[in-house]
């Protein structure tokens, strides 16, 4: 089958991968090049990248929705498209090229979490589960007709990175599925009054409020990891938080407070699928689970160690970056900081 390829990141790249294997890839459709780090050079997308290296040829329009990009994608005589976090709404007149239409993976089970980003709201919302849903794209957000579905239980420490580079394996395989079983495949309606929203992400949707539950802050710490950071102000500054744990505990401090708490108790069993699928390499931009939990007698296991009290529970961090600093272990933080027990964690709020 001729496939016109939509998609820009990572995430993207295990699904062109089996189509590239599978399919024939006439084209790759991908956002611009855009400027990156210190010295904000451009810098091509991972999809481009790699479809260049496969000699496929590119197009990154700025806009699908500018005159002339129809009649460019009916260039490439593409069956059928498919697209896998392509980053731009998609106008009807281009939906309307290729004459099978196009197929969406989409990161969960819908029609729950329809939007930008479905993966770190069903973790900040504490699901146990989610998936991958293949439809039939429409002119609406993630309202076309379903094709298939895979589920896959979530972690119970498993960030949004983390279950993003499984779903994106995942992904891969429901696709040639899909593309596999098209002609006989029944589509089915979607029930809207069932749909709930994943809105693209803000800095703010990272601001830790500590009237909230210790299990609920948690959550939205493996949220917003790798972006935007759990954020909270310190004495010392602006304090991301990459990992925690939530600690069953009472305590009577005002929230925020840094009180002496008991060792977490082990995670609950991940769950099918944590390791699972998993691709190689660590894919968050800080330390890894392991590297610094209980390194030191102070450590994020020792008996007496310090927690931050919420609205209930209490919360251990377990990895965390100071401002303009590397990340580092909570223990180590607490040592340059020098922070006791009394010390306030305040809420950030402009």
């Amino acid at each position: 089958m001729r496939i016109l390829f939509y998609g820009t990141p990572e995430f993207s790249l295990p699904t062109l991968e089996a189509l590239l294997t599978h399919h024939q890839v006439a084209a790759v459709v991908t956002q611009p090049d855009k400027p990156a780090g210190r010295g904000r050079h451009l810098q091509a997308p991972p999809v481009k990248e790699r479809a260049l290296a496969a000699g496929i040829r590119v197009l990154q329009p700025p806009r699908l929705r500018d005159p002339g990009w129809p009649a460019r994608l009916a260039e490439v005589g593409a069956d059928i498209a498919v697209v896998v976090a392509f980053g731009q709404i998609l106008p009807k007149a281009v939906l309307d090229v290729p004459r099978r239409g196009f197929i969406n993976v989409h990161a969960s089970i819908l029609p729950r979490y329809r939007g930008a980003a479905p993966i770190a709201w069903a973790i900040i919302r504490g699901e146990a589960e989610t998936g991958i849903t293949t439809f039939q794209m429409d002119p609406g957000m993630d309202t076309g007709d379903v094709l298939l579905t895979e589920s896959t239980a979530v972690g119970a420490d498993e960030t949004a990175g983390e279950l993003s580079a499984r779903l994106s394996v995942i992904g891969a395989r429901v696709m040639i599925r899909t593309l596999e079983q098209l002609d006989s495949l029944t589509p089915r309606p979607q029930d809207h009054s069932q749909a709930t929203m994943a809105p693209r992400l803000k800095k703010e949707d990272g601001w830790l409020r500590f009237t909230e539950p210790a299990r609920d802050l948690v959550n939205r710490v493996r949220g917003c990891n790798p972006w935007p950071g759990a954020a909270v102000m310190t004495p010392t500054g602006r304090l991301l938080i990459w990992r925690a744990a939530a600690v069953p505990h009472p305590s009577d401090a005002a929230p925020g407070t840094l009180v002496v708490g008991p060792s977490p108790q082990p995670s609950p069993q991940r769950g099918k699928g944590a390791e699972e699928n998993s691709l190689p390499g660590n894919p968050l931009p800080h330390r890894g689970r392991g590297q610094g939990e209980g390194a030191g007698a102070e450590g994020a296991g020792a008996k007496g160690a310090l927690r931050i009290a919420p609205g209930s529970g209490l919360r251990l961090s377990t990895d965390v970056q100071p401002e303009n600093r590397k990340a580092m272990a909570w223990e180590d933080f607490l040592r340059g900081a020098r922070l006791l027990p009394g010390a306030r964690v305040t809420e950030i709020t402009a």
